[in-house]
C-alpha cells in the first residue's frame, strides 16, 4: 500500500506541479483586500514561504507578527519585508517551536498582552532525516510539526474569537497523502530505530495537522480553521531536508511566492466558500484529503486516540 501510494502521490504531483494552469481559475480580484487594522501571525517568517506570506499581507497593510527561531535571518527578513511593502507595523518574535514549554509561554504570553489576532498562519516546520529527540525527549519533527502547531493554536484561540472575521491556516503538504493517521507511533519510536524515515515521518506530521484542523472546526465554529498545500515549491526546507528531490525537479517547482499564494488566499479573501471551515486546499479550492483506494481514511477511534494523546502531551507544559 505504501508503494501503491507514493506511486499515485508522484503522479499527481507531476500532473499539477505547474502554478501558471492552476492559476487560470482564479478570480483575481479575491486578493483585492485591503488588510489595514488586522493582525496576522505568520510562524517560519523569515525564509521561503512564510516570508513571502508575510512581506504580501503587509504590502496590503495588514501588522504582521513574525514568530521565527533564528535572531539573525529573522532581523534581516523583518527588515526586507519593511522596505519592501513601506509598513511599519511588523514585529518580530524570537521563538525556537521545538521547545514546548516555550511555544506554550510564548502564546499565552501573547494572548493576555495583545488585544486582538485576526489570523494565525501556522507556516513553520522541520523535516530532521535522523531520529533526535528534544530536552523534553520527545522526537523532533513531532515537537515542531505538530504539538507546537496544536499548541500555539489552542492557546491563541480566545484571543482570536474576540476579534473579527478570525482564521486559522495551517501551511501542510501533499505528502500527507501517502500516510494514514498512525495514533500508536506518534514519536516515531517503534520498529527498527535504524530505518527512521524522515520523510515519511514528515508526511505523518501533515496527517496529523489535517486531522487536528478537522477537529478544530468541528469544535470552534467560530473559528475558519483550513490547511493548504502550496505545490511542489522551491523553498530552503526543500533544498536542504530533499535534495535528491530538489535536484531531480527543481526546474518544474514553483517559486516560494506561488506556493504561498492559497495561504495568503485563505487568510484574506472576503467571505470564503460557505462550509469550508476544515478543509484542505490545494491551488484556492477545496482538495481530497486521500487519494483514490489509499485506505487512508481515520477511524473515529484512532481520531479520538490521537487527540487524547495530543491533549496530554500539551497539558504538561500548562503553568
Amino acid at each position: 500500500m505504501t508503494f501503491y501510494r507514493n506511486v499515485v502521490w508522484y503522479c499527481k504531483g507531476l500532473q499539477e506541479s505547474g502554478y501558471e494552469s492552476a492559476s487560470k481559475h482564479f478570480v483575481a480580484t479575491d486578493l483585492n483586500v485591503d488588510c489595514t487594522d488586522k493582525h496576522y501571525m505568520i510562524t517560519g517568517a523569515n525564509s521561503g514561504i512564510g516570508k513571502c506570506i508575510a512581506t504580501d499581507i503587509a504590502k496590503r497593510g495588514g501588522t504582521i507578527h513574525m514568530v521565527c527561531r533564528n535572531p539573525t535571518t529573522a532581523e534581516e527578513a523583518k527588515n526586507e519585508i519593511i522596505s519592501e511593502s513601506n509598513n511599519q507595523n511588523v514585529h518580530l518574535h524570537l521563538l525556537d517551536m521545538s521547545k514546548s514549554q516555550d511555544v506554550n509561554n510564548f502564546s499565552k504570553d501573547f494572548a493576555e498582552n495583545n488585544k486582538q489576532l485576526n489570523v494565525l498562519i501556522n507556516n513553520a516546520g522541520c523535516m530532521i532525516n535522523t531520529r533526535e529527540t528534544t530536552e523534553d525527549g520527545l522526537e523532533k519533527n513531532f515537537a515542531t510539526n505538530t504539538l507546537a502547531t496544536y499548541i500555539l493554536t489552542e492557546n491563541l484561540l480566545l484571543l482570536m474569537k474576540r476579534s473579527n472575521d478570525p482564521r486559522v491556516v495551517t501551511v501542510t503538504s501533499g505528502g500527507m497523502l501517502v500516510q494514514k493517521l498512525d495514533p500508536l507511533n506518534l514519536q516515531s519510536d517503534k520498529g527498527d530505530k535504524d530505518k527512521f524515515d524522515g520523510t515519511m515521518v514528515y508526511a505523518q506530521n501533515k496527517r496529523q495537522q489535517v486531522v487536528i484542523t478537522e477537529q478544530w472546526a468541528d469544535k470552534h465554529p467560530e473559528v475558519h480553521f483550513s490547511c493548504m498545500h502550496p505545490g511542489w515549491a522551491d523553498t530552503p526546507a526543500v533544498r536542504n531536508s530533499m535534495p535528491d528531490f530538489y535536484n531531480k525537479m527543481k526546474d518544474k517547482l514553483r517559486t516560494p511566492l506561488e506556493g504561498g499564494d492559497t495561504a495568503i488566499w485563505l487568510a484574506i479573501k472576503q467571505n470564503l466558500p460557505e462550509k469550508s471551515s476544515g478543509e484542505f486546499f490545494q491551488d484556492r479550492k477545496s482538495a481530497s484529503k486521500h487519494l483514490p483506494l489509499a485506505w487512508s481514511s481515520s477511524s473515529k477511534s484512532d481520531v479520538t486516540s490521537f487527540m487524547q494523546q495530543l491533549d496530554s502531551y500539551a497539558s504538561k507544559y500548562h503553568t
